[in-house]
């Protein structure tokens, strides 16, 4: 049976600052003035954050990496600046010890109580990774990351931890009166057969990018009969930039307008950068567009442009707001659960998402939920009309 619940909707929390077009987000490379106008300081942050509260989302994804504000540090004064909504917060597996993390998460939400889950960063720029001082092979940080993701939930469940393991090694590791009420839930991505076999038994919500629709069902079928093995149903998330606006054409005209920003020099770095990752998700972003302008709708109103110059989640969905919530509840029908979501800028978009996509993907779920059958908003979404400029 098709699922007929509405999923649940995240924001992206613009922590390496903020503006109307895309630039790099975690690693150390130059960014255009045009995609950090908005700085990321508190006061612009917690506007975002109050913004996709108020839009109904539910949780804000902090990213982790030499391009931004530390999450640890900046969450907790946002959550204290607002009431609902909760905090992914992003950190690097190898950084820090696990019982850390922990005592971190578990003083999280003894403060501002269920508004934390964790998403376990491995890293895929082996050049970012050793600025931080990592050293590992790929395979071996996502053994780590496995190692490190079962202390945390041993010890956020009150459980006591004792291991020795090749790469996490704590003795009578225990969180003093843990805060069992509020879960923590572990979010992880990662795209290889290591990265698979760690989130089969680990990861609480595997993360995915907005890859076409026939290769997200592949991964999630896949990861499914993994973690079946070890007795486990996890959930299923996307990451995904989106352009929606009123009219088809209108928002194809946004993307135009990002195309035409993009300074090619800054393409040619971003594309040499991301050739010398050994990540395989960035890989698998990189190839929709082989680094060309001239191909970049790789599916119906899905859209590779902002992978040109962004690192990790490059796609977006491009269309008008009936567009994009069939293409989401396209998505969901694969089986999955969560959306992170972002779009720029960030403060202005949390709003249009949230009061026109919103909706729509909650009368798609009730659609189905009453008959089985798609309202019209999915019969007139069957293909993209792209202006001249964003097609490929």
């Amino acid at each position: 049976m098709p699922p007929s619940a509405p999923p649940v909707l995240h924001w992206f929390l613009p922590t390496g600052g903020d503006g109307r077009d895309p630039g790099g987000v975690t690693a150390v490379q130059g960014r255009t003035s045009a995609a950090t106008r908005r700085r990321a300081d508190v006061d612009y942050l917690v506007q975002v954050a109050r913004a996709a509260e108020r839009a109904g989302f539910e949780r804000l994804l902090t990213p982790v990496g030499l391009g931004c504000v530390d999450p640890w540090v900046l969450t907790p004064a946002l959550a204290a600046l607002t009431e609902r909504i909760g905090f992914l917060v992003a950190f690097r597996a190898g950084l820090a010890q696990p019982t850390l993390i922990a005592q971190q998460a578990d003083t999280f939400r003894r403060l501002y109580g269920d508004r934390i889950a964790l998403n376990v960063v491995t890293g895929g720029d082996p050049a970012e990774q050793r600025a931080y001082g990592d050293h590992l092979p790929k395979d071996e940080r996502y053994a780590r990351s496995g190692e490190l993701m079962h202390v945390v939930s041993e010890l956020l469940a009150g459980r006591q931890v004792d291991t020795d393991g090749p790469h996490v090694r704590v003795t009578g590791a225990r969180l003093h009166e843990p805060t069992l009420a509020a879960p923590v839930p572990l979010y992880f991505g990662g795209a290889s057969p290591a990265a698979e076999d760690v989130a089969a038994r680990h990861a609480d919500v595997q993360l995915l990018w907005g890859e076409p629709p026939a290769a997200v069902a592949e991964r999630i079928a896949r990861l499914r009969a993994k973690a079946a093995l070890h007795g486990r149903a996890p959930r299923f998330g996307l990451r995904l930039h989106v352009i929606t606006r009123d009219t088809s054409d209108e928002a194809w005209r946004e993307a135009d307008r990002i195309l035409a920003g993009l300074d090619p020099e800054a393409v040619r770095a971003s594309q040499e950068r991301f050739a010398r990752m050994d990540s395989t998700g960035q890989a698998r972003m990189t190839a929709l567009h082989g680094g060309s302008a001239d191909r970049l709708t790789v599916a119906p109103n899905l859209w590779a442009g902002i992978g040109l110059v962004r690192e990790g989640a490059g796609t977006a969905l491009v269309g008008s707001h009936d567009e994009v919530a069939a293409r989401l509840w396209e998505y969901r029908r694969l089986g999955i659960d969560e959306f992170v979501l972002s779009g720029y800028p960030h403060l202005e978009e949390a709003y249009r998402v949230g009061e026109e996509v919103a909706p729509r993907l909650r009368a798609l779920a009730e659609d189905e939920a009453g008959d089985g059958t798609a309202t019209a908003a999915t019969a007139t979404a069957a293909e993209p009309v792209p202006s001249e400029g964003a097609a490929a």
